[in-house]
C-alpha cells in the first residue's frame, strides 16, 4: 500500500497546519493526545514518542498505515478548517482531503503491472484504479478487476497455447492453467499442499463471478457490494494475479 510521501507529510505539518517554537499550530501535549481519538475515531498514544508535538505528529503520521494516515488527515481537516489561518485556504484544505482520498484508495489494486499482458488486461486495470479513488470506490471497481483477471488468463493461456474454448469463463480458464501450464503440474516438494492452496483458490475464483454479477456496477444490481466485501473481492484477485505472475511469468 502507498501511503503518505517524506514531502507530502512535510507539506501537512509546515505548509498547512504550520509550525511555532516547535509547537504544532495550537496544539498542546495535552490536546494532541485527545486530538486522534476526539478527532480521527483513533487510539493512538504521541506520547510513545519522544520531542515536540511537531516531532511526535511527524513520527505518528509517519508510522500510521494508509488508512490511519487518511483519518489523520481528515481529522486535520476538522480540527483546522479553512481560514483558520491564513496559510489554510480552500485550495490547501482541498488537497489535504485529496490526499486523504489517495490513502484509502491505496489499500487496493496496487502494483499490479502483470509480465503477461494485453491491451484489454491494461486497460482494465487502469479503469479500476481510476474507479478505486472515484465516489463509488472499490465497488465500482470489482466489475474491472474481474475483467482484468478474465484478460490475463486468456493472455497466459494464449502464450502457452492451451485449447480454450469459445467464450471460456474465469472459472473454466483457471482451470485449463493450474491443469495445462507445466508450471502449474509441476510444483515441487510441497506440491500437495501448494495444489491444496490452487484449489482454494479456484473457489475465490468461482466467487468472482457473483461478486461482479450481482454485487458490482457491471448490472443495474439494487443491493451493491459495500467497500469493505469489495475490497475483499478486489484483494483475493490481486493474490491471484500476484501468485501467478511470479509463478509463470
Amino acid at each position: 500500500m502507498i501511503g503518505l510521501k517524506t514531502s507530502e507529510i512535510h507539506w501537512v505539518v509546515n505548509s498547512y497546519i504550520g509550525v511555532s517554537g516547535g509547537y504544532l499550530g495550537d496544539f498542546t501535549y495535552r490536546s494532541h493526545r485527545d486530538f486522534y481519538p476526539a478527532f480521527c475515531d483513533l487510539n493512538l498514544n504521541p506520547e510513545a514518542y519522544p520531542g515536540t508535538t511537531r516531532e511526535r505528529f511527524v513520527a505518528v503520521l509517519s508510522d500510521a498505515e494508509p488508512r490511519y494516515q487518511a483519518a489523520i488527515l481528515r481529522g486535520i481537516a476538522v480540527r483546522f478548517p479553512t481560514g483558520s489561518e491564513m496559510q489554510r485556504t480552500p485550495a490547501s484544505h482541498r488537497k489535504l482531503l485529496e490526499l486523504a482520498k489517495r490513502c484509502d484508495s491505496s489499500e487496493a489494486v496496487a502494483g499490479i503491472n502483470p509480465k503477461l499482458s494485453s491491451d484489454v488486461l491494461q486497460r482494465a486495470l487502469s479503469d479500476a484504479a481510476i474507479l478505486i479513488s472515484s465516489e463509488g470506490g472499490p465497488t465500482s471497481a470489482v466489475d474491472r478487476i474481474h475483467t482484468a483477471l478474465h484478460a490475463y488468463f486468456k493472455a497466459v493461456c494464449r502464450s502457452e497455447s492451451l485449447d480454450t474454448p469459445e467464450g471460456a469463463t474465469i472459472t473454466q480458464l483457471f482451470k485449463i492453467l493450474r491443469q495445462g501450464h507445466p508450471r502449474l503440474r509441476a510444483l515441487g516438494n510441497h506440491s500437495e499442499t501448494v495444489t491444496k492452496i490452487l484449489q482454494s483458490l479456484a473457489n475465490v475464483v468461482d466467487s468472482l463471478n457473483p461478486a461482479r454479477n450481482r454485487g458490482s456496477m457491471a448490472h443495474p444490481n439494487e443491493h451493491l457490494l459495500d467497500k469493505d466485501d469489495a475490497l475483499l473481492t478486489i484483494n483475493a484477485a490481486k493474490t491471484v494475479f500476484q501468485y501467478l505472475d511470479a509463478k509463470l511469468g
